[in-house]
């Protein structure tokens, strides 16, 4: 390959060298994909537009509903419901050659009984002799039976749709830099029950948009059965959970997002399915490979669930048209990709990483690569200013450029090994062990070509069997002393870590960053959704917001400093800038400053030692100023800083400042 035709992946990142043949494999497949579904479909949008082709849908020139079912290897098919007391065979289906059943029922003979909440069901005799009651694959609203506990699927024919205000929100500032909250809308409550999407409108929303926050990432939107699967096993792609309200009030909640300049990116699920046959996708046809792989390809142990095969057109299509549906139907502003690597490798990423063949050898599944390409594709023709961010732990190169130099398109990586970097060090190293340079390899070893979202911990963290942040630094101690009123020293450590852990890794980790629900004000405790193990309990399936609310508690300290931090990265542009420069590191001293977005960052993890006079080598001769320091009484520091202060070069362009242990400051040149 001459270097005129080498892509732009291996130039950029010369550690691939061997691997150019391979990068344009990748690119040249791309291609070919993509003609052939536009020499068939017209257009890549049309091929992501099949959820108005499957399901129910009301035809006005027939004058009537169609029903159609991709199910190839059926033997039949029978609609049911309501509308015909629930007779599993008194309304079969035809199939054409392709696979699809279907169904017409005429409006004047049904006009009053397939109506709007009926319930509906497909009965499929299957390939292998089973003759089932399914819910159809592309069904936009599925409820569950309160007595039964049965799911089925059910008509959604609002009178009047949904009127949306959003025409003149403008998701790029969000997108471009984003500030994002991740949440659930079930557990967003303090109350020990299921929150409702009206609910997190009315409640979290205005606490969402005090905080600063300029976009939230929602959990467990599409359906799935099991509420503690966190919304991880998802048996509905179509549908949006009902357990939380109906379509319109998810609607209402994007829209007054919106309202408030907050984009709204979904949590989506396509690295896998819930292996249930009542609620799922598995086995719908009676074959074992209609929508995943067959044997053991298309079952994940670790997670006890169904794995696509991305290979085929016909899941793409479900896939593809999924993607568009939220984006069309429900305005959402982009996706974060739930399980990447575990989609990126048929070992699902247990394996090694050391060397550039890893990303390129047997153990990569091309097809779920080129999933990923169509799928940014997609996302970016329906809304140009949408974001695509991955979920991805394995490093693969170029997952964030752009297809045509290499890559598989996403706009940001989750920064995933910045939490367990944090959580690691809290576990295993006394204070006086932590590595400056550790910390600083482990905050900007990223490509510098690719955007991350840097976070100290995320619902993963706060998950039953670990600990957040906040409960690792201070455990059982949040119970009984966080007043104001008393001094703790594991209350004074916890704390004062807990917001120069946030702040250095908003500020160095990445191009954007990302919080989980309660952890601006160091939520006292982990996420355990109600199951048998608890007793099927709620009380860990919430937010205590009272804690925050309470003036006398500390809690309220740490959230003050997460609305101080957050504002300066929006007032500065701190993620969207370039990378920071290292000023001084000092791994005795445990001090470590450096510059981004104009502004000078200095933080000692000492645990002891404060610092008098100290020099910091500035590149810029002037006047500086405090502008923002963790040390401050309102945040729960001890008012050892003046910001009244004005520090001025010396002749070698060094500062000399106060720096206390545990301490963040953050300066500004003023002249």
């Amino acid at each position: 390959m001459s270097k005129k035709n080498i892509p732009v992946l291996i130039k950029d990142e010369p550690w691939l060298e061997g691997f150019e043949k391979a990068v344009q494999a990748r690119i040249d497949r791309f291609h070919s994909a993509k003609f052939h579904i536009e020499n068939e479909f017209g257009s890549i949008l049309e091929f992501a537009n099949f959820h108005q082709y499957y399901g129910v849908h009301y035809e006005p020139i027939r004058k009537g509903w169609t029903y159609r079912e991709w199910a190839p290897a059926a033997q039949q098919l029978f609609l049911m419901g309501d509308f015909n007391n629930w007779d599993r065979y008194s309304h079969p289906l035809k199939k054409n050659r392709r696979g699809d059943w279907e169904i017409f029922l005429p409006y004047h003979d049904y006009k009053d009984s397939f109506i709007h909440e009926s319930k509906i069901k497909v009965h499929v005799v299957g390939e292998n002799g089973s003759a089932l009651d399914r819910i159809p694959a592309y069904i936009t609203r599925v409820v569950q039976d309160e007595t039964s506990h049965d799911f089925s699927g059910q008509l959604w024919f609002p009178e009047t749709p949904y009127q949306w205000k959003d025409q003149n929100f403008d998701p790029s500032p969000s997108t471009q830099m984003p500030l994002i909250y991740e949440c659930h809308v079930g557990m967003a409550l303090e109350k020990e029950g299921v929150g409702t999407y009206q609910e997190f409108t009315d409640e979290i929303l205005p606490r969402i948009k005090a905080g600063g926050y300029n976009a939230i990432q929602l959990m467990a939107v599409m359906e799935h059965p099991y509420y503690g699967s966190f919304g991880y096993h998802v048996s509905n792609f179509f549908a949006p959970s009902s357990r939380f309200g109906t379509p319109e009030e998810l609607k209402a909640l994007i829209d007054t997002a919106h309202s408030m300049g907050i984009a709204v990116i979904m949590d989506i699920v396509h690295s896998h399915a819930v292996k249930n046959v009542n609620e799922g996708l598995n086995e719908f046809d009676g074959s074992n490979h209609q929508y995943f792989h067959p044997g053991e390809r298309g079952y994940h142990e670790g997670w006890d669930s169904k794995l696509f095969d991305y290979g085929k057109w016909e899941v793409q299509q479900f896939l593809l048209s999924n993607i568009r549906y939220w984006l069309d139907e429900f305005h959402f502003d982009g996706f974060r990709f739930d399980g990447a690597t575990s989609m990126l490798y048929k070992h699902h990423g247990h394996a090694g990483f050391d060397r550039a063949e890893s990303y390129f050898n047997e153990g990569v599944d091309e097809d779920a690569l080129l999933y990923f390409q169509l799928a940014n594709t997609v996302i970016h023709e329906v809304k140009p200013e949408a974001i695509s961010i991955a979920e991805e732990v394995s490093g693969m190169p170029g997952l964030c450029r752009q297809v045509d130099d290499g890559g598989l398109g996403f706009d940001f990586r989750l920064a995933m090994g910045i939490p367990d970097f944090w959580i690691k060090t809290l576990k295993h190293k006394k204070d006086e062990e932590w590595d400056m340079f550790e910390i600083w390899h482990e905050l900007t070893n990223r490509p510098a070509k690719e955007k991350s979202i840097a976070y100290a911990e995320s619902h993963d963290q706060a998950l039953v069997g670990d600990k957040s942040i906040a409960f690792w630094l201070m455990d059982k101690e949040m119970y009984f002393s966080m007043s104001v009123l008393q001094q703790n020293l594991t209350i004074d450590r916890g704390i004062s870590l807990h917001k120069i852990i946030r702040l250095i890794t908003l500020t160095l980790g990445g191009e954007g960053y990302l919080n989980f629900i309660g952890n601006e004000f160091g939520h006292p405790e982990w996420v355990d959704f109600p199951r048998e193990g608890n007793n099927w309990s709620y009380q860990y399936a919430r937010r205590q917001w009272s804690l925050v609310d309470t003036e006398h508690l500390r809690y309220q300290q740490l959230n003050a400093w997460d609305k101080a931090m957050i504002q300066l990265a929006m007032e500065y542009k701190i993620p969207a800038s370039s990378p920071a420069i290292q000023l001084y590191l000092d791994p005795d001293k445990k001090i470590l400053a450096y510059q981004r977005a104009d502004l000078v960052f200095v933080f000692s993890f000492h645990p002891t030692e404060s610092y008098f006079g100290f020099p910091i080598p500035l590149p810029n001769q002037g006047d500086y100023k405090i502008i923002l320091e963790s040390d401050d009484k309102k945040f729960g520091g001890f008012e050892r800083l003046d910001k009244k202060t004005t520090y001025s070069t010396d002749e070698k362009s060094n500062i000399h400042i106060y720096v206390p242990n545990r301490v963040a400051i953050v300066l500004k040149k003023t002249d």
